[in-house]
This record gives C-alpha cells, structure tokens and sequence, in this order.
C-alpha cells in the first residue's frame, strides 16, 4: 500500500478514507490486516491525525475496518461488509450492466407486491413523483430526482422495508449513472416514452392487479435498457 499526500483543496478524511477503501477493495489490505498507525498515516499523507482519526472512523463506519481498544484498526472480512458500490465503478459498462440486471427482478416483485399492499398515501405519494416526471420538459436533475422517487415509493408501497433499502440503493446510483445517456440521447422521446410506461405502471398497482403490476414494471425496465444499448438476461 502506497500513500502521497493529499490536496489540501479536498475534504480531507473523506479522501483518506477513499484511498485506504480502494487498497482495501481492490485486494492491497487484506482482510485482518492491521492498518499502519495513526502517527505513521499522519506524517505518510501529510495531514493531521486528527484527519486521520476521522478517516479511520469513516471507514468503520462503513464496515471496512474495525477498531479495537488499544491495538489498532483491522481490515474486516468481505461478508462482514455492507453493500459498497463506488459511483465510478459504473462507469465501466459491464458493471454498469450488472447492476441493471440486478435491478430488474426486485423492481418486477417490487410492483407486484405494491398493487397488493399500497394505501392511500402510497399512492399519493407515486402519484406526486409522476407529476415531477410530468412537469419536465426534458431529463433535467429535477425530473431524474422525480424518477428516483417514483420507484422509491413504488418499493415503499409493497409495506417490505427491505425492498425499499435495496431498490432505493440500487435505484440512485443507476439514476446518477445514466444521467449523462440520457442528456445525449432524443431527449423528448426518452420523456414521452418513459411517463407512459411509468403511467402505465402506476394504474396497475392502482387497480390492485399484481400481475398486470408486475409485467408493467417488465415492459419499463426491459424498454429502458434498450434505450441504454444494454444486452439483458432474458426474462
């Protein structure tokens, strides 16, 4: 593991924390591995410890380390972890497509369940996000913000907390990831094409029909990927 110092113009910690995450990650620190000192980190980055200090707690934060009294920080084992997935790791396309065939049967039973458990404010609030979509004349951040809500509170609807974790998490950073295909793309096109799927969509679950709910949700992700120029398992 190799440590430069780092810009001062940067958020310090959260740069630490990035560079000992992706040794880490990337199979440099293996798991059980004791992280270097505080002291040595410090004066190696040349930073405080203090920033240290801090860099280190966000990486336990996010399971990569642990801490023990008086030892030192270790690198956790990979099952130990919480889900981590580094918005440029998207930027590679398979990766990106991994992610999005992921997305897809959890979003499919997502609907279904939602037509089977929604209530009214459910369904006010997917109503809402459709109205955001609506209200775009074009994929700016606020109707991309309007699409990540919809499908947020289509997973709030199924009354599964987890779907709402897992769908959410996956949802936003497909969101981010595809913000710049989108504004490259026929930009009227995509808007008309995607609020009548979503439209379609929302009817189902309003109907109660977790079937029609659920092949909905199919035709939406599956012509989405087209659009995308993504190759998808078949379904």
């Amino acid at each position: 593991m190799e440590f430069g110092h780092i810009r001062r113009n940067e958020h310090l910690p959260a740069r630490i924390a990035g560079q000992i995450a992706r040794d880490i990650t990337e199979g440099r620190m293996r798991p059980g591995e004791k992280l270097p000192t505080e002291h040595f980190l410090a004066k190696a980055l040349g930073v405080s410890r203090s920033v240290v200090r801090e860099a280190i707690a966000q990486l336990r934060n996010e399971g990569l380390v642990e801490t023990r009294q008086g030892v030192g920080a270790f690198v956790t084992e990979p099952h130990a972890r919480p889900i981590r997935i580094e918005q440029d790791e998207l930027a590679d396309r398979e990766s990106f497509r991994d992610l999005f065939q992921l997305r897809v049967p959890l979003e499919i039973e997502a609907a279904g369940l939602a037509a089977l458990h929604h209530t009214a404010d459910d369904l006010q609030r997917i109503d809402e996000a459709l109205a955001g979509m609506s209200g775009a004349e074009k994929w700016t951040a606020e109707g991309i913000l309007a699409d990540l809500a919809f499908h947020r509170a289509v997973a709030a609807a199924t009354g599964n907390e987890y779907f709402s974790v897992f769908i959410g998490f996956i949802a936003e950073r497909i969101s981010v990831a595809i913000n710049a295909a989108r504004a490259a793309a026929v930009l009227e096109e995509i808007v008309e094409v995607t609020i009548e799927e979503h439209v379609a969509l929302r009817d189902a679950i309003a109907s109660r029909d977790p079937k029609r709910a659920r092949e909905a949700m199919k035709a939406h992700l599956l012509g989405a990927a087209r659009r995308l120029d993504l190759t998808l398992e078949a379904y």
